[in-house]
């Protein structure tokens, strides 16, 4: 595996899921393959869970890493060709990539979307450029569109605790204070969309992801109508995606004020098949979910968190295999 980016780059799912089980009984058997090799973690963005659990299944394997702030501990890249670096930017990305893929063995990248353009953002212009200029293989630690680790341990989650065969697993909109982008919730719906699962979104109106995502989906803006009979209960915001008014990307399309029967609380989930509770983390609480449903024994958070270890060392596994 050269890019991890999609659902299809980890190819037969089932094939998946039981390497991570084999991962999760023992993460130390594979040491060998990451014995001299070096993992950069590269984040233009914050970051907790992925930073801790990719260089927890990095270390796992074996491996050195580094760990590089792009804005504490680096120049400022500039990211556009034709710019005049007149300003505060000090170096390139184009220089700066082959630099950082000169010091490593795979690279992992975390960048957020920006809002400033859809297209850029849509285009993935900064991680395709690593993926051009490194020469190594590089995994996104998140993206302008995309965290397909955090969609891997989701699945991995729900594997663990489905209590049917093909489980209901809705996506639900929850309202938030500030423009969230698309990449959780284009990559669950990705995955959930290729795995065995009745999957559902529901949101407000204008919310409607792109769909080389979501295609294939059933919506569902009745949030009550879409919980019923669930059995997971995946919970996140997201601004517009401009799928159909480019001109609303990455806007809050209603004061959360307004919206706030969208947060998840005892009263949706008592509609489901005793739900369990899904969020990647952080959460702001009775904005998202309530205190009682995300304290109760039916939420999977902390699991699920865990899980974002497993799912790092699968990928990085592939990765150094294919060396």
């Amino acid at each position: 595996m050269k890019v991890f980016q999609h659902v299809t780059d980890i190819g037969d799912l089932r094939t998946a899921l039981a390497e991570a089980a084999e991962v999760k009984r023992d993460r130390y058997q594979w040491q060998h393959l990451g014995r001299n090799k070096t993992a950069l973690l590269i984040f233009f963005n914050n970051s907790l869970r992925t930073r801790l659990s990719t260089q927890k299944a990095a270390m796992n394997l074996g491996m050195n890493v580094i760990v590089l702030d792009v804005n504490q501990g680096a120049w400022k890249l500039e990211t556009e060709r034709g710019v005049i670096m007149d300003g505060d930017k000090s170096e390139h990305l184009l220089e700066a990539i082959p630099v950082m893929g000169s010091y490593c063995d795979i690279i992992g990248v975390r960048s957020f979307a920006r809002f400033e353009s859809r297209q850029d953002d849509y285009e993935e212009k900064i991680l395709n450029q690593f993926i051009k200029y490194s020469g190594r293989p590089v995994f996104f630690m998140e993206s302008a569109t995309v965290h397909p680790l955090q969609a891997f341990a989701d699945l991995i989650t729900i594997e663990e605790h489905k209590q049917t065969t093909r489980p209901k697993v809705v996506m639900t909109w929850a309202p938030h204070p500030r423009a969230l982008p698309q990449a959780v919730p284009n990559s669950f719906a990705e995955w959930m969309l290729a795995a065995d699962v009745d999957f559902v979104i529901t949101h407000p109106e204008g919310y409607e992801l792109d769909s080389q995502f979501v295609k294939g989906a059933r919506v569902e803006y009745d949030q009550m109508k879409a919980f019923e009979g669930a059995d997971f209960i995946y919970a996140k915001n997201w601004s517009c995606p401009g799928v159909t008014r480019p001109e609303d990307y990455g806007k809050v399309l209603h004061d959360y004020h307004t919206m706030m029967d969208w947060c998840v609380s005892a009263r949706q989930m008592a509609v489901t098949n005793d739900a369990a509770f899904l969020h990647c983390l952080p959460v702001r609480r009775n904005m998202i979910v309530t205190d009682d449903v995300i304290e109760s024994p039916r939420s999977l958070v902390i699991p699920e968190a865990a899980n974002r270890e497993i799912s790092a060392q699968v990928v990085l596994k592939r990765m150094l295999e294919a060396l």
